[in-house]
């Protein structure tokens, strides 16, 4: 590698590093001031709020890489155009495809570690963030709710089991109106009520309060009441916990299990699940579209200096997201298959990125 190719890429690498170094703690400035109050009101243990913090600096810096890293290339190439020092690099002989090398570098580098971070590190703060959030920052409500959840638990050839609970809390794990019923070839056969389920997290059971079973015989019904009684079933908490909730706080191999699972259940929202998996892996591939579109914008010198080359990067970059948050709800909601939706922001902006190439070469 040639001097000019470190120099480059250091210049990559530590730019990037310094813009994540000055937006985060910004970002934590702002989420502070808005939470203080409450952390002080609920007697927040330090501890607790360190570990919170922590997670808030993985899920931030994630949910804002496109952004800090587009803006981070145009700032220092922007400057190297402005010093003249890309008009002395290219008049040298040397090409614009062997200048831009040392950039694709630094893209496979900031890639890697975006890959590593999605597979691994950013599931569990995902989960800390918010849990967090929701078990003490949620105002009066300490708690995370979900409604009208129905999900079918098992399907084996002429049997079906399917569970309904009107409204599921996270965080106490406790469910309100549940309904369970078990048909056979089309025919109900068994049907359970209970005003209030909740899990047991030690017994891996569930606790059923105003109990109602009705077992369908041919001529009479089989009926069973109790105040309370402890059931076990073929499901778990997270089958009625958010479906984004629980995606983005699972590592890749849980997330693939877990989506194999779904699709053999028949569960509706299977979808959702394959957006955040998809997204774990067209992230990274963006800091190479993002890095050439950069590169491509910013390195002719403009009259209006660099003041021009960051208003075009900023425009850019929240299109990019925009496009990826449209399109990955449209993959939730509708009938668009999540490949084509998490991938087509990439495709996009990947033809943009070869066409401003081809300018910035002539």
């Amino acid at each position: 590698m040639k001097i000019i190719d470190i120099y480059i890429l250091k210049r990559y690498l530590v730019t990037f590093s310094v813009m994540l170094l000055m937006f985060i703690p910004i970002g934590i400035t702002i989420d502070v001031s808005e939470k203080v109050n409450k952390m002080i009101e609920k007697k927040i243990p330090l501890k607790d709020i360190l570990i919170y913090y922590g997670d808030f600096t993985i899920y931030f810096a994630n949910l804002l890489f496109p952004i800090f890293l587009f803006l981070s290339i145009i700032w220092f190439t922007s400057k190297l155009a402005n010093n003249t020092e890309i008009i002395a690099i290219l008049s040298s002989g040397i090409s614009f495809a062997r200048f831009l090398r040392p950039f694709i570098f630094g893209a496979v580098i900031v890639s890697i570690f975006a890959l590593l971070m999605g597979f691994f590190l950013v599931p569990k703060a995902s989960k800390g963030f918010n849990d967090f959030r929701y078990q003490n920052l949620k105002g009066n409500s300490q708690t995370r709710e979900t409604s009208d959840i129905f999900r079918q638990i098992n399907k084996e050839g002429k049997l079906e089991e399917n569970i309904y609970v009107s409204n599921y809390n996270y965080i106490s794990q406790t469910g309100f109106n549940f309904t369970y019923e078990k048909i056979i070839d089309n025919k109900l056969i068994e049907k359970v009520i209970a005003n209030r389920i909740k899990f047991n997290e030690k017994t891996k059971d569930y606790t059923l309060y105003g109990y109602n079973k009705r077992i369908v015989g041919v001529d009479n019904d089989q009926i069973t009441i109790n105040d309370k009684i402890n059931v076990s079933y073929n499901f778990e908490p997270d089958d009625l916990t958010p479906v984004i909730y629980v995606a983005e706080t699972m590592t890749i191999g849980q997330l693939n299990s877990f989506i194999d699972k779904e699709r053999e259940r028949g569960n509706g929202n299977i979808n959702t699940y394959l957006v955040v998996f998809y997204k774990k892996f067209s992230l990274p591939i963006s800091a190479f579209i993002l890095t050439i579109i950069a590169v491509a914008v910013s390195s002719m010198k403009r009259r209006g200096g660099m003041g021009i080359n960051l208003a075009i990067g900023i425009v850019i970059a929240f299109t990019f997201i925009f496009f990826d948050k449209v399109f990955g709800t449209l993959a939730e909601k509708s009938s668009i298959p999540p490949f084509i939706a998490v991938w087509f922001p990439n495709l996009v902006f990947g033809i943009l990125a070869t066409y401003l190439l081809r300018n910035a070469k002539r």
